[in-house]
């Protein structure tokens, strides 16, 4: 269960993904696939995954990774692309041709 709030220069990479219903199961095992890699990299806390399906069965998926820091994340995202090349698997590929939508960001806590 995700339940740590960024602090001490802690950042949260949040990316939340629309997924068409015929793409649900391809899309599902890679973010198994991704979340169970970068859980093994220097710097990852923890994460979680938030889902719903709307009512034409498409999939909106919210992840959310807790890293120690910046750099932390920045060496992630390195170690990420290194590994899909090692795998032959293309992201941006993938998701043009499923119909995949994704907006993504670095997030910090708001003080409100």
């Amino acid at each position: 269960m995700y339940n740590k709030k960024a602090h001490n220069g802690q950042v949260n990479f949040i990316d939340k993904f629309f997924v068409p219903a015929a793409a649900v199961n391809e899309f599902q095992e890679r973010v198994h696939i991704n979340r169970n890699f970068i859980k093994t990299l220097p710097g990852f806390i923890e994460d979680a995954a938030y889902e719903y399906h709307d009512s034409e069965g498409n999939l909106i998926l919210v992840t959310v990774a807790l890293w120690q820091n910046s750099e932390a994340l920045n060496n992630a995202k390195e170690a990420v692309q290194a590994e899909y090349k090692k795998q032959g698997f293309d992201a941006q590929a993938m998701f043009k041709r499923l119909n995949i939508t994704i907006d993504r960001g670095i997030y910090t806590q708001s003080q409100n």
